[in-house]
């Protein structure tokens, strides 16, 4: 496994955690910190423990140290990441969002970038 790939999925599982458990716990206050409203709790709720069954997955590969264990997850990573930066894209063409919903899209755009890099290095 390469070092940029332990990386990759380092800070996946750090940004997993980070954002998981409060959407998956307290998604209203936790949005609400930065006024993201209205807030949907189930979906929030959803998305926070789709975010911690991926990072456990990747803890999972992490330990395992293995490139074969960590390929399902880094094609999953390209297909989660790119197109949750194109949803987000999409819905924020033509209309202006606060700082955090493009600091959002960034951080999306940059995990797939990473994801499409340790997939090219096979």
């Amino acid at each position: 496994m390469s070092k940029l790939l332990k990386i990759t999925l380092i800070i996946h599982i750090i940004f997993a955690v980070l954002f998981g458990l409060p959407l998956l716990g307290i998604p209203g206050r936790f949005l609400g910190l930065v006024g993201w409203a209205p807030v949907d709790p189930l979906l929030s709720r959803m998305y926070g423990a789709a975010l911690l069954g991926f990072g456990w997955l990747e803890f999972r590969a992490l330990r395992l140290n293995n490139r074969q264990a960590a390929q399902p997850l880094i094609e999953t990573g390209i297909i989660f990441c790119g197109f949750s930066s194109a949803g987000l894209a999409w819905n924020m063409l033509g209309t202006g969002w606060p700082w955090y919903v493009w600091t959002v899209l960034g951080v999306f755009i940059l995990f797939t970038v990473l994801w499409v890099v340790n997939w090219f290095k096979k």
